[in-house]
């Protein structure tokens, strides 16, 4: 079992980083669901290369709208 460090740090065991191809210096994102589930997931460079290029820009939504949007 893992234990929260008082920095708030968690080493992934090395069967898990094996799986998911996480080395030494790799960037890696995590995200919280809405049960309180914590998905770590390793950075990919180019991985959303124009993946966000057809999508229309509404200057009107101010930044918290649109988190709030994504949230509800």
């Amino acid at each position: 079992m893992m234990k929260v460090s008082s920095k708030r740090q968690i080493t992934l065991p090395i069967d898990q980083c094996v799986v998911a191809h996480i080395n030494k210096g790799d960037e890696v994102e995590s995200f919280v669901d809405r049960q309180g589930i914590i998905s770590i997931v390793k950075k990919s460079m180019g991985a959303a290369s124009g993946i966000l290029s057809g999508i229309a820009i509404h200057a009107d939504i101010t930044e918290e709208e649109s988190l709030q949007s994504s949230i509800n």
